[in-house]
C-alpha cells in the first residue's frame, strides 16, 4: 500500500479547446489561440494550439506571425482569459470536492493529494474517473489524468496518454516504467540537456540508471541529483496547497516622463533584458509575464498574459509579449511615468545550463 495517493490533472488543450466549445465549427480545424497576426500587422504571441495545429510545429509563446508561417490554414481566436478563468474555476471546484490539498499551475493543470479525501474514499482510481467524468459534464471539456505514489510520477502518468487520457503508476509499476521512458520524457530534461545525454548513450531510463550519482552531478551539477533519484522513482515533495505564487520582476520610473510610443518600447526592450538576465540567474521559468504601466495622471494598469506552456527566456519574446499587452492600454502619448516588466507563476529550470544572449 501506497503512503500517499496524487493525482495530476492536464486539461487537454485547454484554452483551444474553449474555443471549439464556444464555435463547435472550429472542430476539425487547425486552431490557435492568438490574435489574427493578418489583422494585427504580424504582431501578438501564440497562448496554445489544438492538436491539429501542434502537428505543424505550433507551439505555445511563439509569435503568432510564426505559427502561420507553419500552418497557412491556421484559424485565430482569442476570447480573452475572462473566460479562461471563469472555466478554470469551475474545475477546481470540482477539486475541492474531495480535497483542499491542490496545488494549482496556471490555469489548466493541477496536483491533487488525496491520499486523506474529504469523501473518505479509499480508491484513487475512482477518485480519479469521478474528477474526470465531472469537468466533461460540467465544461464539456476534456482531461488527462495521472496518478501514483509521488508528483513527478503522477505527472509523468498524465503526460504518457493524451488527449483523456488515464494511466496509474504503482510503486510495483515504476521501476519498469521508467526504464523504457524516453530520457526526454523525464520532466526537467529539456531542449539544452537531451543532447548531452545522447552524447552519454543515455537514451531512456535504463541507461540513467547505469550511472551512479556522482556521474550524474559530474555532467548535470546539482540536476544529476535529482536525475537520480528520479529514475528510481523517488521524489519525496509534498503537494503544497498554500504553494506561494513566487515572481521576479523590474520597474523603471522616469521623470520627465516618457511622451512617445518609441521611448516606451525602448525602455520595455532594457527592462526586459534585466528581467531575462533575472531570471536565467535564478535557474527559473514561468507562465505568466505582466505589463505595468503608471501614467503622468498617476492613474496605474497591469495587464497579463498566461500562456500554458513556460515562456522562453529570450529577450524578444518578453519583448513580443509586453508591445502585444501595451496595446491593450490606454495611448501612452499622454505621458508614462513607471514601467515595470514581472514574471510569475515560476518553476525550477532544474538547473538546466542555458545560454543567454544579451545583445
Amino acid at each position: 500500500m501506497n503512503d500517499r495517493w496524487i493525482i495530476h490533472v492536464d486539461m487537454d488543450a485547454f484554452y483551444a479547446s474553449i474555443e471549439e466549445r464556444e464555435d463547435p465549427s472550429l472542430k476539425g480545424k487547425p486552431l490557435v489561440v492568438a490574435k489574427d497576426p493578418r489583422k494585427t500587422g504580424g504582431r501578438g504571441v501564440v497562448s496554445t494550439a489544438n492538436y491539429i495545429a501542434r502537428r505543424y510545429g505550433v507551439h505555445s509563446a511563439m509569435s503568432s506571425n510564426e505559427a502561420l508561417k507553419l500552418c497557412p490554414a491556421a484559424i485565430f481566436r482569442f476570447s480573452g482569459f475572462q473566460l479562461y478563468r471563469a472555466v478554470s474555476q469551475q474545475i477546481h471546484n470540482i477539486f475541492h470536492h474531495y480535497t483542499d490539498t491542490i496545488e494549482s499551475y496556471a490555469l489548466d493543470e493541477a496536483y491533487l493529494d488525496v491520499t486523506n479525501n474529504k469523501l473518505r474514499l479509499t480508491d484513487p482510481i475512482q477518485i480519479g474517473r469521478e474528477i474526470q467524468q465531472k469537468i466533461k459534464q460540467v465544461t464539456k471539456l476534456t482531461c488527462s489524468i495521472g496518478i501514483s505514489y509521488n508528483k513527478f510520477l503522477a505527472k509523468e502518468a498524465s503526460d504518457y496518454t493524451k488527449p483523456a487520457g488515464f494511466t496509474i503508476i504503482s510503486a510495483n509499476d515504476a521501476p519498469n516504467f521508467l526504464a523504457h521512458l524516453p530520457i526526454e520524457k523525464f520532466r526537467g530534461v529539456g531542449k539544452k540537456t537531451v543532447p548531452k545525454m545522447k552524447e552519454l548513450g543515455i537514451n531512456n531510463g535504463t541507461d540513467l540508471l547505469k550511472l551512479s550519482e556522482l556521474d550524474l552531478m559530474k555532467h548535470f551539477g546539482k540536476f544529476g541529483y535529482v536525475l537520480y533519484r528520479r529514475v528510481r522513482g523517488i521524489d519525496e515533495r509534498p503537494v503544497e496547497a498554500s504553494r506561494i505564487r513566487k515572481s521576479i520582476g523590474r520597474e523603471r520610473t522616469f521623470g520627465p516622463v516618457l511622451d512617445s510610443e518609441a521611448a516606451v518600447r525602448t525602455q520595455l526592450r532594457l527592462i526586459a533584458t534585466q528581467v531575462v538576465k533575472d531570471v536565467v540567474t535564478k535557474h527559473k521559468h514561468g507562465k505568466t509575464l505582466v505589463l505595468k504601466v503608471r501614467y503622468q495622471d498617476f492613474q496605474t494598469v497591469t495587464k497579463r498574459a498566461t500562456f500554458l506552456d513556460y515562456i522562453d527566456n529570450d529577450i524578444e519574446n518578453y519583448l513580443e509579449i509586453t508591445t502585444e499587452l501595451l496595446e491593450e492600454l490606454p495611448e501612452v502619448n499622454a505621458g508614462v511615468r513607471l514601467l515595470g516588466i514581472t514574471l510569475t507563476s515560476l518553476d525550477d529550470l532544474n538547473y538546466e545550463n542555458l545560454a543567454l544572449n544579451l545583445f
